[in-house]
């Protein structure tokens, strides 16, 4: 309880991400930028699902239709508009390099 209590209370905010991106946008760091809008997308996401979302990108271990479907999810559950958008790239990438778990 008194480690969850702990946990909650460190969590950042979508609008700090959101100043973080803004600067790093402004000194030139495209890349950090989207990284951390992606990252202020994912604080309305539920931990469990993100640990599950993780587990899904790594090389073998999901098909093509449950990554689609993750970013599917993403955007219509949580407006991650952005992070859907690189599950897709990341899923031709996979389809590509044939990284895919096989069906």
């Amino acid at each position: 309880m008194k480690d969850e209590r702990w946990a909650d209370d460190c969590q950042i905010s979508p609008d700090t991400l959101h100043r973080q991106a803004s600067a790093a946008q402004a000194a030139g760091f495209t890349q950090l930028a989207d990284n951390l809008r992606r990252a202020a997308e994912l604080t309305a996401v539920p931990k469990e699902e993100l640990l599950r979302i993780y587990e899904a990108l790594r090389p073998g271990r999901a098909t093509e239709a449950e990554l689609l479907a993750i970013a599917e999810a993403l955007e219509r559950d949580y407006g991650a508009q952005q992070t859907a958008a690189f599950i897709r790239e990341a899923a031709a990438e996979y389809a590509r390099r044939r990284l895919f778990r096989p069906k």
